[in-house]
């Protein structure tokens, strides 16, 4: 090649004017498209295109096993003013490694940094992105037509939350975990068989630190390398479609790492990160805070999220820590922090993002789900921006989760006199489009797994661990359950060891994994069970003050007026004889569910299989049925008045 022709090809581009205007503005969201390293062919010449965002740099270059990692040897060019370098350089091709060794114009720092929009990089301890594309033959077309039908709010959504590293692995192969090929040929059977409607990863994008879980994410555009290429995680996603199996990605928005080859310090200057370290960065987990305020970083992290529903065909992203983002005096004491121009604390910057990418998400992929988990009071974080919300359509209850595992923890003696803490989230329980969930968050860090928290002997643990769910199950929201609970696996989530698989030997572990199914199986086939999840017209209290026997009892109500249910929790070990709660009307009513029943590990306390109300008062109501409440558990009738 001669000089000419280097010269000429050097200056290649995929930058128009209207790019870097947009991104320069903030409202460039495909920049997957533009930036990052892309194969192609120029001149007959095969090749990659490099282009990176370095606005304070003095001199950029791509270095790489193509070049002997020389950081003299391709240097890339800017252009203009508008911060961007970029270049061609035919010795790089696809599966090369590489990075940008960046000179700063500041003292003269230099650092090797991972390309921010690498589809690809190395698997820990290794740092190299990789040349990569994201081509792919998606079989999952009748999915993708139809999926916005599986995230309505009148539609049963059962999520199963998943550690890839940690659900199965191989013993044989010292330990490892399963590949994403592998979870393909085993994860949608399994989901199928326990009756989830979707599945959610932990995040999949690159990290560093294993022990993060994904959560301190490096590479926002990179599927982890640690079980495989970006196209078979694409396989794995395809297989669970193709079964009808929805999959939500954990996305982290809200803090990065401060690993020197990441985004933090990027060309020598706080580029993606506030300076302001009371602005920047995270005391709790010790990694920098984007800076919502600079144009070109809600470009890059609004880029990301239609990345993952574009390339990847995810139906919903759950934003991590939004709480985090909301307030700038999040985990910080007082001179710890900067007041917003007002003199308040919340991050109007970090609030003007996430509207922003809500908007974008769901204007250019109207069948998907955007999920905050947001602990706090925040108002309307699932209203649309239109009505003054943060737009998005799903809300973790966080609040429910607490109380609920707090009373859960007691003893059943005490447990009359917290009996608030079961009752309190239906005065709020419609204000949101909720999800409750019982997460990784709290089988982690000494918190103990689902059943090590409930008292009691082993029996007394499983019907609590029954009737939790029971009555999960039965209230409104949609539903979320970490791995691992349907086994109620004793040992506290480790995201280095397997699932404890070999529990269900054990009668009363299989016996759990057989109520979750059954939950599972009522959810999706009632619909007073989940149409009116989000809609106050679905729940009315029977008898919501029994806190001297610790008896909650409500009634779940379909748009159909054969949807009708009555549910009731017992959370003492007490059985109950010839007790009378009133119901909405005559008739005939269906015993339809009893976690008491042996073939879930109950004692078999049970009601004949059909009951009828009788004519007598109670409860306010003019009707009412006679039945046995077994110990610590629920049960749930169905009106046949019109069968």
């Amino acid at each position: 090649m001669s000089r000419n022709q280097k010269t000429e090809l050097e200056v290649v581009s995929l930058l128009t004017e209207d790019d870097l205007y947009l991104f320069n503005e903030g409202s460039h969201f495909r920049l997957y498209e533009k930036l990052g390293a892309h194969p192609l062919s120029v001149s007959g010449l095969s090749g990659t295109y490099f282009a990176v965002w370095a606005p304070n740099a003095r001199q950029v270059s791509v270095i790489g096993d193509f070049n002997g990692w020389n950081k003299e040897s391709h240097l890339l060019h800017p252009r203009g003013q508008s911060g961007m370098w970029e270049g061609f350089v035919p010795e790089a091709g696809l599966g090369s490694l590489y990075k940008y060794h960046i000179v700063s114009s500041h003292n003269n720092y230099e650092v090797d940094k991972a390309d921010p929009f690498a589809f690809r990089s190395e698997a820990p301890p290794k740092t190299a992105s990789i040349i990569w594309d994201t081509k792919y033959a998606w079989g999952d077309q009748a999915w993708m037509r139809r999926r916005g039908e599986a995230v309505r709010y009148d539609v049963p959504i059962s999520i199963y939350e998943l550690h890839p590293g940690s659900w199965r692995r191989v013993p044989e192969e010292d330990n490892r975990p399963l590949s994403y090929r592998e979870l393909a040929e085993q994860l949608p059977d399994y989901i199928h068989k326990m009756g989830f409607t979707h599945v959610e990863f932990l995040p999949l994008m690159a990290h560093p630190f294993t022990g993060s879980w994904g959560y301190q994410t490096t590479g926002y555009f990179a599927a982890t390398s640690r079980y495989g290429t970006p196209q078979d995680l694409m396989y794995l996603i395809d297989r669970l479609h193709q079964n009808g199996i929805g999959v939500f990605l954990d996305w982290v928005p809200s803090h990065f790492p401060t690993d020197e080859h990441g985004l933090g310090f990027f060309d020598g200057t706080h580029l993606y990160e506030h300076d302001d370290p009371r602005k920047g960065f995270h005391p709790d987990w010790k990694s920098f805070v984007f800076n919502y305020g600079r144009a070109e970083v809600p470009s890059f992290l609004i880029s990301s999220a239609l990345f993952w529903l574009d390339k990847y065909h995810a139906d919903g992203l759950r934003v991590d820590a939004v709480a985090s983002m909301l307030y700038l005096d999040y985990s910080r004491q007082e001179g710890e922090w900067v007041p917003n121009k007002y003199g308040g604390r919340e991050n109007l910057e970090a609030i003007a993002f996430l509207k922003r990418l809500d908007e974008a998400t769901y204007l250019n992929y109207p069948g998907i789900q955007m999920i905050a988990e947001e602990s706090t009071a925040w108002p309307a974080v699932s209203r649309p921006t239109s009505a003054g919300g943060l737009g998005f359509g799903l809300k973790w209850d966080m609040g429910w989760m607490h109380d609920t595992l707090l009373y859960m923890s007691r003893d059943p003696i005490y447990r009359k006199y917290h009996h608030y803490d079961m009752t309190f989230r239906m005065i709020y329980a419609f204000t949101e489009n909720f999800i409750l969930p019982l997460s990784h968050d709290e089988v982690v860090h000494g918190k103990g797994s689902l059943i090590g928290k409930m008292p009691g002997d082993d029996w007394q643990k499983f019907a609590n661990l029954r009737l939790l769910l029971g009555y999960m199950y039965s209230q409104p929201g949609k539903k979320l359950l970490f791995m691992g609970a349907e086994l109620a696996q004793w040992n506290e989530w480790c995201h280095d060891t397997s699932l404890d698989w070999h529990l269900l030997n054990y009668g009363r572990h299989a016996e759990i994994q057989r109520w979750v199914q059954a939950l599972n199986s009522l959810y999706r086939s009632e619909p007073a069970l989940y149409q009116f999840d989000c809609d106050p017209a679905g729940f009315e209290w029977i008898d919501v003050n029994n806190a001297s026997q610790s008896i909650i009892s409500y009634v779940r109500k379909g748009k159909s007026a054969d949807d009708l249910l009555s549910i009731v929790c017992n959370f003492t070990p007490m059985t109950y004889f010839n007790y009378r709660v009133g119901v909405p009307r005559g008739g005939l009513w269906k015993n339809l569910l009893n976690s008491d029943a042996i073939e879930y590990g109950g004692s078999g306390q049970d009601n004949p299989m059909s009951l009828t109300a009788s004519a007598t008062p109670m409860h306010g109501r003019s009707y009412s049925l006679e039945i046995t409440i077994p110990p610590l558990a629920v049960v749930i009738f169905k009106s046949r008045e019109h069968e």
